[in-house]
């Protein structure tokens, strides 16, 4: 029978709520296939040679010819598929309206009960599959009841049918559950697999998100601070063109300098490297430079104390303490005005500590900026583990503390 008649997969739902087969189960039951065609050739050969007379014998083997046919035309879909309802019983119907007449002409038909009755577990549930087994067991035994009455051969048969019965229901319905364990497994190693596919999906967004907040971060750190810095210069230079033209064209200097340091901040960050400050240069020698340029743009002052901090540090670190000192000496600069800065860089064991200290105006609430400021410093700690604190109070100045761990 071809796998693609309409039976085989049905377009609507017509099953008991049974889960579909698996794909394992479609692909091995052709060992089924085989083992019902042995069987039901091992049964002819019976049927064919042992009594009654031949025309009896010829009916029965007809008969038994014509349940090997509807499996294959009806049946098989049905089983390999998973197709259950009104089509199984169907099936299991014509199949007992067979196989009735092939015993009544020849009793050794009945040995095609080891086909017939794994087909009925195969098709049925539990309860319903005991019952087609006892109707197919039943038939030996009310055809020699009929033809020998209440004998010893009757009894007999009547023994041997219920302990068929009795064991092919034990064994079929536990196979049936091994079966619904088997199907349960499979449905949670695909729900694991979707749940593994979504965390995998948001670890990824977690990831992209992640980026784009360092990202912003990095470009909020350099070229944004160094576009400001260039207008606040060339803002000068304007404020003294007509007054002290030397002065102006150093303003302008400067300004060319920022615009050229940023220019290089801008290539590193489109090429993912580390700061241009950073490279080929240890924290401390890019923190001097970073406080020598704001000295140079604003006229404040700022010392920079480093002890213990020659070792080379983790990249990551390197940049984050980079970024927090541009960040705190921006708002110094923006915020504060400050008429003194001191930045102070130390390690301690395993904990890199800056402090950047300013004795400007202060604080109550952080000063509205462009809403990154504190917030994105404070991003940057907490994406290498540390912790930062920033204490503040009007007309005491401002100190900016961050606590890195060394890894």
């Amino acid at each position: 029978m071809s796998d693609h008649l309409p039976l085989a997969r049905p377009a609507g739902p017509v099953s008991t709520g049974d889960p579909p087969p698996s794909a394992a189960w479609v692909a091995r039951y052709p060992l089924w296939d085989a083992y019902f065609a042995v069987l039901t050739v091992a049964v002819v050969a019976v049927a064919t040679s042992t009594p009654p007379a031949a025309p009896y014998r010829v009916g029965s083997v007809a008969l038994l010819a014509t349940v090997s046919v509807w499996y294959a035309a009806f049946g098989r879909a049905l089983m390999r598929y998973g197709v259950k309802g009104w089509r199984a019983y169907l099936y299991l119907g014509v199949a007992l309206a067979l196989y009735v007449p092939a015993v009544a002409l020849a009793s050794s038909a009945s040995f095609a009960l080891f086909v017939l009755l794994p087909q009925a577990f195969m098709l049925l549930p539990t309860m319903p599959a005991v019952g087609a087994v006892v109707l197919f067991t039943a038939v030996q035994v009310v055809l020699d009841w009929l033809r020998f009455g209440a004998g010893p051969d009757a009894r007999g048969t009547l023994l041997a049918a219920v302990m068929v019965a009795v064991v092919v229901s034990v064994t079929g319905g536990w196979v049936q559950h091994l079966f619904v364990d088997a199907d349960r497994r499979a449905a949670l190693v695909d729900e694991l697999a979707a749940s593994r596919d979504e965390v995998a999906r948001l670890s990824r967004q977690a990831g992209v998100d992640a980026e784009r907040q360092r990202l912003a971060g990095e470009i909020h750190d350099t070229i944004a601070q160094g576009l400001s810095s260039v207008v606040m210069l060339i803002q000068a230079a304007d404020a003294e063109l007509d007054r002290d033209a030397g002065q102006a064209r150093r303003h302008l200097a400067l300004a060319v300098t920022t615009a050229r340091a940023n220019l290089a901040e801008a290539r590193a960050l489109v090429t993912a490297l580390t700061p241009a400050e950073l490279a080929g240069s240890p924290l401390v020698e890019a923190v001097r430079r970073v406080v020598g340029r704001f000295t140079a743009e604003s006229g404040v002052p700022v010392t920079l104390a480093a002890p213990g901090t020659q070792c080379p540090l983790p990249t990551s670190v390197e940049v984050v303490l980079l970024r927090v000192t541009q960040e705190a000496l921006a708002n110094a600069r923006k915020h504060a005005a400050a008429g003194r800065v001191e930045v102070r860089l130390e390690r301690q064991n395993d904990v890199v500590v800056l402090e950047v200290r300013d004795d400007g105006r202060g604080f109550t609430t952080p000063p509205a900026g462009d809403g990154y400021g504190l917030a994105g410093m404070r991003n940057r700690v907490e994406q290498v583990a540390g912790t930062l604190r920033v204490a503040s109070s009007p007309g005491a100045g401002t100190t900016v503390r961050a606590e890195v761990p060394i890894r």
